[in-house]
């Protein structure tokens, strides 16, 4: 199946393959509802996805899973190098690393800014330094970085049947809804590795700070100040998922069920972390997988009905 996406792609060469390759085994591993999305496109766009999705997978295992004893200082000349090995295989030089020559070759398919890899760069270096956000306002400066230029990269995969301008705004807030909801589903996690990605000045309405979060972690249990917190924060949440929404119309009719499939799926979480009565900290809240099964294969019976309606 890897051999008849790159194919549908036009990706020739070994070298460039195996890259590619290699993104698509980071996707399928560690992106399970992100993979099982991808599934839904046609097998000619899958490879650019796999390659952006690889390429921000490797750099924030860089940041987030170091050998022990590395140090910040050691962590910030890795980025360094990855700054400079991008912009060396973007201008066309050879590098070793599979998900930079996948990521260089879809960057240039699709005419990418390099902003946009700046800015996503820019995030990743917060994460050596920042531990928490005081405000909204400051989380989202990080989110964009991290999440809603991963929209605007995919928007050029996707197909639009609008401008890609008028996209854009709805292509963002769906990656920040997706960045959000993950913030929500692992927070105790990221309290392990000492940040906390839940604006302070929000937590603080509901009596809620760092040290109340860490006894809820300690404990592995939730208590009433920290459930309305959490409810307020999946509120928050919603509202950045309506804001995505109209996106999906202005997509390309092939590639809808994905984005609707990835929409729904991502959105369930939350349905989870209220189900389970906001405890994030004894678990992780997922959607089972019967359930992803079950809504991707209708996404995928949808599809099927489209590309036969089409003669395809």
């Amino acid at each position: 199946m890897t051999r008849a996406e790159l194919d549908a792609a036009g990706i020739t060469g070994p070298e460039l393959r195996a890259a590619y390759a290699r993104c698509r085994e980071l996707n399928a591993q560690h992106g399970r509802t992100y993979f099982l999305a991808t599934r839904l496109l046609s097998p000619g766009r899958r490879p650019a996805v796999h390659a952006l999705y690889g390429f921000a997978r490797w750099v924030d295992d860089l940041v987030d899973e170091p050998e022990p004893g590395t140090s910040t200082a050691e962590l910030q000349e890795r980025l360094d190098r990855v700054d400079k090995d991008l912009g060396a295989a973007l201008g066309g030089a050879p590098v070793d690393e599979p998900a930079l020559v996948a990521v260089a070759d879809t960057a240039h398919r699709l005419t990418l800014d390099r902003a946009l890899f700046d800015a996503f760069l820019r995030s990743m270096r917060m994460d050596l330094d920042t531990t928490g956000y005081a405000t909204r306002a400051e989380l989202a400066e990080y989110v964009h970085g991290s999440a809603e230029v991963i929209g605007l990269q995919m928007l050029p995969v996707l197909g639009t049947v609008t401008s890609r301008a008028e996209a854009s705004e709805p292509a963002a807030a769906l990656g920040e809804a997706f960045q959000l909801t993950n913030f929500l589903r692992d927070i105790g996690e990221d309290l392990d590795r000492g940040r906390v990605y839940l604006p302070a000045d929000e937590l603080a309405t509901f009596g809620v700070d760092r040290e109340r979060l860490r006894w809820c972690r300690a404990h592995r249990r939730v208590d009433q100040p920290v459930r309305r917190a959490l409810a307020d924060q999946i509120a928050t949440t919603r509202a950045v998922y309506r804001r995505a929404r109209p996106g999906i119309a202005m997509l390309h009719p092939a590639s809808r069920p994905c984005v609707r499939t990835a929409f729904d799926l991502y959105s369930r979480i939350l349905d989870r972390i209220e189900a389970a009565e906001y405890n994030v900290f004894a678990r992780r809240a997922t959607v089972s997988l019967r359930r992803r099964v079950v809504v991707a294969g209708v996404a995928a019976a949808r599809v099927t009905v489209a590309r036969l309606g089409r003669g395809a």
